[in-house]
């Protein structure tokens, strides 16, 4: 009788255990939200303590999100060879060490260095973290699984939020990065005890010992063992190093559209989040109602994610996404027509938050399902990082355009056309993606 054990998880109903594993990714996800805004929550401190310029500060914000390209680019993948395990306790280590060594920098140079450091981490943690999620989820759940996980960032940043009101008052700007060093080590050492490699790994690649790894996490997950590992049979042979298989065949095309949602979702959702506050200001709030603004689209993102996944267990994550962006580019047009109402701009700006936030989970739920298990990670890196470089220069170029006299309004109306176009990139995704299902990579069956 033959079994296909990878087919017979995704069929099967989600067991105590799985969830567990993606409450574990959830809890990652929360640390990297809170370590990479901790920038944002001590920036004002910092620059007081050392008087910096506004370009010292703009350093000291942009290096976590440099290192978080470089991470997903250049680290993440390595979590196809040595695993996702160790790919994440080794960006543990990175980033809980950073962490707590930018307690005791006395520059704001060594300062920026520590945090491309930290993002570094971060983008490794982020990306083997998504692929994990997605490889204990079953079919039904596994978009809503990635998308759950995803609220953990928004967790994370509202935490930081919170405990940096109270920890640098009395303590310091210094508390709150030893704090995020601290609980990034905390969670290192849980992560030790407690995180599983993935299945996909060890079935794809074979390390050392997979066969009694692979037993010990069926047995949690109330499956019978196996009797010896299953054959691994490709389909496909064309060769290649792991970069060119992004691109083999009919891979090439749903990568470049992948690649190009992420950058145009990631350019858009920065914009919204970095510049928002400062352009409802200038448009007649008072500070404290746009930084209010900003906080509610920060607090919509938790739900939005949540949302989206639930909706993609009912329709394809496609299609799904492609709803949340055209919603959200509508939303953009809408918030800029209301701003001059207070109290329907905050209601619209939590709005706002729910939809650009989902976008980004439903992305981050779809990469994983493009790529075959080994080079699952290299894929989803290579994604989030070009999707970075997006998140990099889109509050730069937005500030280029406003100090070129350009009104905030017809700024706003540019950015809402980055998320329609985005739709169609997902619509080209998704018919290259179904077309081509039924063409497997490899296939891998046992006896039992």
């Amino acid at each position: 009788m033959e079994r296909d054990v990878l087919q017979e998880i995704s069929q099967n109903k989600m067991n105590r255990y799985q969830w567990f594993v993606i409450l574990i990714c959830i809890f990652l996800n929360i640390i990297d939200g809170f370590d990479v805004m901790v920038m944002a929550f001590t920036a004002p401190s910092v620059s007081v303590d050392w008087s910096l310029s506004g370009a010292q500060i703009g350093l000291l914000l942009s290096a976590g999100l440099f290192g978080m390209a470089a991470g997903s680019i250049f680290l993440a993948p390595l979590a196809d060879k040595i695993g996702r395990r160790l790919l994440i306790l080794i960006c543990l280590v990175i980033a809980g060490i950073s962490m707590l060594a930018c307690a005791f920098v006395n520059s704001h140079s060594m300062l920026a260095a520590l945090r491309f450091v930290t993002g570094i981490g971060v983008g490794g943690i982020l990306a083997s973290s998504n692929v994990l999620a997605s490889e204990y989820a079953n079919t039904r759940w596994r978009s809503f699984a990635v998308s759950l996980m995803s609220t953990g960032y928004g967790i994370g940043a509202t935490i930081g939020g919170i405990l940096s009101l109270t920890l640098i008052e009395h303590l310091g700007w210094r508390s709150i990065f030893l704090a995020g060093g601290a609980t990034t080590i905390a969670m290192l050492l849980v992560s030790i005890w407690l995180l599983p490699e993935s299945l996909d790994y060890l079935l794809a690649k074979r390390p050392q010992q997979a066969l009694a790894r692979m037993n010990s996490v069926l047995q949690r997950m109330g499956l019978n063992y196996l009797d010896a590992l299953p054959d691994y049979a490709k389909s496909d042979k064309k060769g290649g190093g792991d970069f060119a298989k992004l691109f083999g065949g009919p891979r090439a095309f749903q990568t470049l559209c992948l690649w190009g949602a992420f950058f145009l979702v990631m350019f858009g959702f920065y914009f919204v989040m970095s510049w928002t506050p400062k352009i409802l200001i200038s448009m007649g709030m008072s500070p404290e109602q746009g930084v209010t603004t900003g906080i509610l689209i920060s607090i919509g993102g938790i739900f939005g994610a949540a949302i989206i996944g639930l909706l993609a267990s009912r329709i394809k994550i496609f299609y799904a996404l492609s709803l949340f962006l055209g919603l959200t580019a509508a939303c953009v047009f809408l918030f800029v027509a209301v701003s001059v109402q207070v109290s329907v701009a905050l209601i619209v700006g939590l709005l706002l938050g729910t939809l650009i936030n989902g976008c980004i989970a439903g992305l981050y739920s779809i990469s994983p399902t493009i790529y075959d298990a080994d080079i699952r990670s290299r894929g989803v890196g290579y994604a989030i990082g070009f999707g970075r470089i997006g998140a990099i220069l889109s509050p730069t170029i937005a500030g280029i355009f406003l100090d070129k006299g350009l009104a905030p309004a017809t700024l706003y109306a540019y950015y809402g056309v980055v998320f329609i176009l985005a739709i169609a990139l997902i619509l080209m995704l998704s018919h290259a993606f179904y077309r081509h299902k039924n063409e497997p990579a490899y296939t891998l069956k046992t006896t039992s």
